[in-house]
């Protein structure tokens, strides 16, 4: 198996790492590192993952995507790149779910799972969230719970919040999601 390697993009919240490596059908990303309070993000690349700093084309690409993101416009992103074979069959299920959230619409994690045949599967569906390896990518932000709280995230609920504004989400004085219509609306 190949060396990982790492890319850094910045943003507002600190900066981001994809860490991918070259595989047989070219580059592949493992995992997207956000970045966390108090560990630098480089530091997380190359001391816990043992990569090293390199980019190819296709990964630059992605990275600038990122950056674009990350600075509030709106991206569509291609799952080509992903490794997702990493991940279970159901956490897969989980992702492409979250995946078909549309930018400045929410869903609840019980609205996915009842979505995915689970009637009591919201659980399941916001652990399979929280190890999402690929976060903004598949945009696991966009899920929250049911009564319009945040839930977990693995930036932070500030971040997780910030994503949510910067898509168009309104909070009300209570801190809960503002929403009309859910996405996997019942």
């Amino acid at each position: 198996m190949t060396p990982l390697s790492y890319l850094l993009i910045p943003s507002r919240f600190g900066d981001f790492a994809i860490l991918w490596r070259d595989t047989s059908i070219g580059p592949r990303v493992q995992r997207v590192l956000m970045p966390q309070n108090d560990v630098r993000t480089v530091e997380v690349a190359k001391g816990e993952w043992g990569a090293g700093p390199s980019a190819v084309p296709a990964i630059t690409e992605l990275g600038d995507r990122l950056e674009t993101f990350l600075a509030g416009h709106e991206v569509r992103f291609r799952l080509d790149l992903l490794l997702l074979k990493q991940c279970s069959e159901f956490q897969r299920r989980v992702l492409w779910a979250e995946y078909g959230i549309r930018r400045g619409w929410v869903s609840t994690y019980g609205r996915i799972a009842r979505h995915l045949g689970i009637p009591r599967g919201a659980q399941a569906v916001g652990k399979a969230l929280a190890h999402n390896p690929f976060p903004i990518i598949i945009p696991c932000h966009r899920a929250i719970a049911s009564n319009g709280s945040l839930g977990g995230y693995q930036g932070g609920s500030e971040m997780k919040r910030a994503l949510l504004e910067m898509e168009g989400v309104t909070f009300g004085k209570d801190g809960r999601v503002q929403v009309k219509q859910f996405y996997y609306d019942e």
